[in-house]
Formats: C-alpha cells, sequence, structure tokens
C-alpha cells in the first residue's frame, strides 16, 4: 500500500515540474532606469561611449548634440543570451521600452541596437547613427531616422526602419502616417517587443504619456536565435548628429526578457502576406489570440486542479495505510479459527471412513 502510494506522489511530483516547465518564466536579465540625475545609480547597469554625457536639468543622456559631428552610445554592462540551455535550448523572448526627444535638424537620429560583445563600443566613424558596417559583424539595429540618406535608400526624413546586419533597413515605415515627427523635440516614446515562440520583431512608437499601441508601426519575421544561436550579445542606443546641431536625448529605459518552452517553438505563417487584409485579418488574429488564451488557462487550470487530486489521494493514502486495528477486526480471527477446526474434523472423518 506504501509502495503504491510513493507511485501516485512521484507521479504527482513530475506532473507539477511539467506544469512549471510548460509556461514562460521570467529571466534574471531585466532593468528599468526611470531617470538618469546625478543622484540616479545607473551607473553599474548602463556604460556611456563617445560623447554622450547626463543632463543634470533634464535628468537625461544626452547621447549625441555636443558638436558640429558628434556621436554617443549608451550600453547595457550586462550581456545576453537568446538561447538559454542545450537540450533542449529555451529561445528568449524580450520587450524594450525608452523615451526620447530629438530636437530640429537633419541628424542621423537614433537607433536600439543589438551587436555581439566583440563590436568596438568606443569606435565611431562617422556611420549614420554612430554605426558602421563590417561585413562579419551581425547586428540589430531598430533605426529612428531623420535623415534622408540616398545610400542607404531611406523612405524619408522621418522614418523607423529595421536593419540586420546593414544600414539597409529590410523593413521600413513612415512616422508622419501616425502624426508624430521625429526631431520635433517633443518626448516621445517606443516599445520593441520580439517573440521568440512566433519569430515576430515589432516596433510601435506614440507620445510619452500615452497608452501602448495596439497595431505595431512595423512588424518583420525574424528568428534571432539563428542569427547568433549561443553568442552573448550587448543592448544599446546608438545616436549621431551628423553634420546639424540636433540633439538626441534618453529620459528612460527598461528591458524584460522571458524564456519560452521548448514545445512552443514553431515556424508561423509568413505575416507580410496578410498585411492588406485589413481589418478583417486584425479580427481573426485577436479572436485566434484570445482562444489561444483560453485553452492556456484551461490547461494550467487542469494541471493544478491535477496535481491537487494526486495530493489529496496521497495524503489520504497515507493516512489509511496507518489505520489502527479495531475490535471488529479482533472478531474476524475466532471465526478463522472455527473454521480451521472444523476442516480438520472432516478430514479426520473421511480418514477414518477410508479405514
Amino acid at each position: 500500500m506504501i509502495s503504491f502510494s510513493l507511485s501516485r506522489f512521484w507521479l504527482a511530483f513530475f506532473f507539477l515540474d511539467f506544469c512549471l516547465k510548460a509556461f514562460p518564466t521570467e529571466q534574471n536579465k531585466s532593468f528599468d532606469v526611470k531617470s538618469f540625475g546625478p543622484d540616479a545609480k545607473f551607473s553599474r547597469l548602463i556604460a556611456l561611449y563617445g560623447d554622450a554625457e547626463t543632463v543634470n536639468g533634464s535628468r537625461s543622456v544626452q547621447i549625441s548634440g555636443s558638436g558640429a559631428f558628434s556621436a554617443g552610445r549608451m550600453i547595457y554592462r550586462k550581456p545576453i543570451n537568446l538561447v538559454e540551455g542545450y537540450t533542449p535550448a529555451k529561445m528568449v523572448s524580450f520587450s524594450v521600452c525608452f523615451e526620447f526627444s530629438m530636437s530640429g535638424g537633419n541628424g542621423d537620429g537614433l537607433a536600439f541596437i543589438m551587436v555581439p560583445t566583440g563590436f568596438p563600443l568606443n569606435v565611431f566613424n562617422g556611420g549614420s547613427m554612430g554605426m558602421f558596417e563590417e561585413k562579419k559583424m551581425k547586428f540589430l539595429g531598430i533605426e529612428f531616422d531623420t535623415f534622408k540618406d540616398e545610400k542607404c535608400g531611406d523612405l524619408n526624413n522621418n522614418h523607423v526602419g529595421i536593419d540586420v546586419g546593414s544600414l539597409v533597413s529590410v523593413k521600413v515605415s513612415n512616422v508622419s502616417s501616425i502624426k508624430l515627427e521625429l526631431n520635433s523635440g517633443e518626448k516621445l516614446q517606443s516599445w520593441i517587443d520580439y517573440e521568440a515562440s512566433s519569430k515576430i520583431l515589432e516596433v510601435r512608437l506614440g507620445r510619452s504619456g500615452g497608452n501602448k499601441p495596439v497595431d505595431p508601426l512595423l512588424s518583420h519575421h525574424i528568428d534571432l536565435s539563428r542569427m547568433w544561436k549561443n553568442e552573448d550579445i550587448l543592448l544599446g542606443l546608438s545616436s549621431s548628429s551628423r553634420n546639424s546641431s540636433q540633439k538626441c536625448n534618453i529620459y528612460s529605459w527598461s528591458f524584460v526578457s522571458r524564456t519560452m518552452p521548448h514545445w512552443m517553438h514553431s515556424e508561423p505563417m509568413n505575416p507580410e502576406t496578410f498585411m492588406e487584409k485589413g481589418e478583417e485579418t486584425k479580427a481573426h488574429k485577436t479572436t485566434r489570440d484570445c482562444a489561444m488564451k483560453i485553452l492556456a488557462a484551461l490547461i494550467f487550470g487542469g494541471g493544478c486542479g491535477a496535481v491537487g487530486a494526486f495530493f489529496v489521494l496521497f495524503v489520504f493514502a497515507i493516512l489509511s495505510s496507518r489505520r489502527p486495528v479495531t475490535p471488529e477486526d479482533l472478531a474476524v480471527q475466532p471465526q478463522k479459527l472455527e473454521q480451521k477446526k472444523l476442516g480438520r474434523v472432516v478430514d479426520k472423518s473421511i480418514q477414518d471412513g477410508e479405514k
């Protein structure tokens, strides 16, 4: 009875372990800096390069704008890895949010960058947004550009683009379409989200203090885990003013990562083929997302209920195996003795008859 109860216990334990591994867990690689003033202890998290410096009056970091040509970077000191573990490997999703402003002028603007740890962070050679291209260097950049560079095929001087290993954007969107100007001096806020399970990178932009937009300004299908594999990478913000007096300031910056379970990895359909289907596609997507959330909630609830049931059965089995002997149990023993005696008398009578 005890061995059977122990088997139930181990079954419940393994089921609980599966439930805990089946849902996303938060990584320790996250930060939230809401102020860059003199009393803010952000230097242990963020390093400044080039012309980047703190501005006490606005409690911000001015990345560029201190000279005719100015460039700077702010880099999160702790490297991250978008692939966790080996057997099986778990892919990492992340969300980035930062608040910024750019003054008037046709500077290169600002870029959120993800670069390998070997990237020369303190080197600036006049490239766009403080970046430069090397054939062997893999990087991801989300550019908020206020200069129309013909060499890079820029859309206009007010656009957001996704750069993958090159300053020529693989995807670009006109910021004027959402009635915003990057170099108006107004405080703006950007949200960058990468979902490892669907391999979708989304970029949103809005005014500071406003709600996060429902629809992304840019959406691009990319597998970042294949881009860097198990290589450590650094996160940062980079900017350059080119030959203008444009100033770029950062007021807050946060980063959150989460690990997705191996069984949730899949190759989704390419969303670019559905970009022109309008509201009908959005409605289907919303319905599908709701259905997936309900299914996940039901699975999680069922798993918790099963674990609870196994625990109750385990406790009941332990208690029942230790049940004391009752007088009724003792009363059964004389009856068994009488049956044994009767059997012996019958056997003896048969033996006498045979003789």
